[in-house]
C-alpha cells in the first residue's frame, strides 16, 4: 500500500472505494474521474478521487444517470476534492428527482395490492402497468412480459 502522500494505483483505489477496477476505468472513460500515467503507462489517481468516487456512488444510489453526474461534476474544478458544501449543492439539485421517485414508489406500493392475483395485467382496472387498459387493442393475454 502506498504512503499517505503518494497517489493511488487503480487496485488501491478499488480497494479503498469498494468500486471494481472495471467500473473505475469506465468512470475515467466517461470523464467522471481522471488519472495520471506513469512512464510505464500505469494509472495513478490523486487521493481526492476517493471523494469523487464517493459522490458518484451516492448519486447513483439516488438514481442519477452517469451522464448527469458527469455534467454536475464538471462544475467542480478538476483535481479538487469535493467538499461537504459541494455535496450539499449537488444533492440539492438531485433532491427533486429523489422526491419524484419516492412518490412513484408510494403510488406503486398503493396500487400493488389491487394488482396481486390479477395475472393478466390487461384488465381495465390495472393501474400498475396498463392504466385504462391501453394494451387491450393488442389482443388477449399478457403483453408486457
Amino acid at each position: 500500500m502506498s504512503d499517505l502522500s503518494a497517489e493511488l494505483t487503480i487496485g488501491e483505489l478499488a480497494a479503498r472505494s469498494g468500486v471494481a477496477t472495471s467500473a473505475l476505468r469506465f468512470y475515467e472513460e466517461l470523464g467522471l474521474i481522471a488519472s495520471a500515467r506513469t512512464p510505464g503507462n500505469q494509472r495513478r489517481y490523486d487521493r481526492s478521487v476517493l471523494r469523487r468516487v464517493a459522490v458518484i456512488r451516492g448519486a447513483q444510489a439516488l438514481g442519477v444517470p452517469l451522464q448527469e453526474i458527469r455534467e454536475t461534476l464538471a462544475t467542480l474544478p478538476d483535481r479538487r476534492t469535493p467538499t461537504k458544501q459541494d455535496w450539499a449543492r449537488l444533492s440539492r439539485a438531485w433532491r427533486a428527482r429523489l422526491d419524484e421517485r419516492i412518490s412513484a414508489l408510494k403510488r406503486l406500493r398503493d396500487d400493488l395490492t389491487g394488482c396481486i392475483g390479477c395475472g393478466c395485467l390487461s384488465l381495465r382496472s390495472c393501474g400498475l402497468f396498463n392504466r385504462d387498459d391501453r394494451d387491450a387493442a393488442r389482443g388477449p393475454g399478457a403483453r408486457r412480459l
